[in-house]
C-alpha cells in the first residue's frame, strides 16, 4: 500500500510539473517602451495596429505604447530612461541632440510631412509676401522649427512690427482662426485641417500653404533611439524586430484605415469620425520606413541655417536597423 501511495504522489507531482511548464513560454518576450509624440490618435495608427494584430508578439516583443501630451517631451522621456524608442520630428530630435541627448533616427515611417498653414481665403494674406504685419499662430514644443526656418528663408522677422510677423503661441486646436485672433494658423493635413472643415469652413474658404509643396518641409514622426544603446547587439536586434513589426503595422493601417482607427479608439483615442478621417489622411504620408537621406540633409541644413543647432549634425541617423528589418 505504501509503495502504491508513493507512486501515486510521484505521478501527481510529475503531472503538476508538466502543467506548470505548459503555461510558461519557452522564451519571455523582450519588453520595448515606445513614447509617442502626442496623445493616442490615428497619427500613430501603425503602432497600435502592430500591437493589436500580433505583429510585435510574433517578433517576440512586448511593446508598451505610451501616449504623449502637451506636458510630455519625448526627448526628455528617453533621456531619462522612460522609453527605448520615441516618435519625434527630426528638427526637435536634432535640437535635443545638439543639447546632449544622443538621439539617432533608426527608421522613418512618415515619408511626407503633414504640416500646413491655413488662412481665411477672404483675409489679408494671399501669398507669402503678405505675411508682414500680420499675426500667425505657431505651435511650439519642437513644432515651431519649420515655421521659423521658413520665415528666416523669406527674410521676415518674427518679432512683430510692420516688417515682421507677430507670433501667437497656438494651442493644439483651430480656435485662433475661428475667433480671428490670428490671420493664419498651423494645421496638420490629417488633424486640424479636418477640424476646420468640421467647424464649417469649406475648402474654398481657406488658403493653404503646404510646407511640402513649398519645399520647406522637415521630416516628421520618425523613430529615434539613443546612440549608446544602439552599440549593444541585443538592443540593436530588439530594434530591428520592433521596426519590422511596426512597418507591418503601418502597412496594415494604410490598407485598413477604418480598422486602424478602431484600434486607436480601443486604446484611448477620442471621436470615431475624426479618428477615421485622420487614419485616411495619414495613410497618404506613410512610406517604406527607410530614411530618405536627401530629406534628412534638407532638414539638417534648415535647422543649421536657422541656428537651431550650433554645428552640423553627425551620426544623427542610421540605415543599419532598416537594412536588417526590411530586407
Amino acid at each position: 500500500m505504501k509503495k502504491r501511495m508513493t507512486f501515486k504522489r510521484l505521478a501527481m507531482a510529475l503531472m503538476a510539473g508538466t502543467l506548470a511548464l505548459s503555461v510558461v513560454p519557452a522564451l519571455a518576450a523582450d519588453k520595448v517602451t515606445l513614447q509617442l509624440k502626442w496623445v493616442a490618435q490615428s497619427q500613430f495608427g501603425g503602432y497600435y495596429a502592430a500591437k493589436e494584430k500580433g505583429f510585435y508578439k510574433a517578433e517576440g516583443l512586448d511593446v508598451d505604447i505610451k501616449p504623449g501630451g502637451p506636458d510630455i517631451a519625448p526627448e526628455q522621456v528617453i533621456a531619462g530612461g522612460g522609453a527605448d524608442v520615441i516618435v519625434d520630428w527630426m528638427a526637435a530630435a536634432l535640437a535635443a541632440r545638439d543639447k546632449g541627448v544622443p538621439l539617432v533616427n533608426i527608421a522613418q515611417p512618415y515619408a511626407k510631412a503633414g504640416l500646413e498653414m491655413a488662412c481665411r481665403a477672404d483675409g489679408p494674406i494671399k501669398s507669402p509676401a503678405d505675411f508682414k504685419g500680420h499675426t500667425i499662430g505657431v505651435w511650439f514644443f519642437g513644432n515651431e522649427y519649420p515655421f521659423f526656418a521658413w520665415m528666416h528663408k523669406l527674410g521676415i522677422s518674427t518679432e512683430g512690427g510692420p516688417d515682421g510677423v507677430t507670433v501667437l503661441k497656438q494651442s493644439f486646436d483651430v480656435q485662433p482662426l475661428i475667433q480671428k485672433q490670428a490671420d493664419c494658423i498651423h494645421v496638420m493635413t490629417y488633424n486640424e485641417y479636418g477640424q476646420l472643415l468640421d467647424a464649417g469652413f469649406k475648402p474654398s474658404e481657406l488658403r493653404i500653404f503646404n510646407y511640402t509643396k513649398l519645399g520647406n518641409d522637415m521630416l516628421e514622426d520618425g523613430l529615434y533611439a539613443l546612440g549608446p544603446k544602439l552599440k549593444d547587439a541585443a538592443f540593436r536586434d530588439k530594434m530591428v524586430r520592433f521596426v519590422r513589426a511596426s512597418m507591418k503595422g503601418w502597412q496594415y493601417a494604410v490598407a485598413h484605415p477604418d480598422e486602424a482607427a478602431e484600434f486607436v479608439l480601443d486604446n484611448g483615442g477620442q471621436d470615431e469620425h475624426h479618428q477615421k478621417y485622420m487614419a485616411e489622411e495619414v495613410a497618404k504620408l506613410i512610406g517604406n520606413g527607410v530614411l530618405n537621406v536627401d530629406a534628412y540633409k534638407r532638414t539638417a541644413a534648415m535647422v543649421l541655417d536657422q541656428k537651431v543647432v550650433k554645428k552640423e549634425p553627425e551620426g544623427a541617423w542610421t540605415h543599419e536597423i532598416t537594412d536588417a528589418a526590411l530586407k
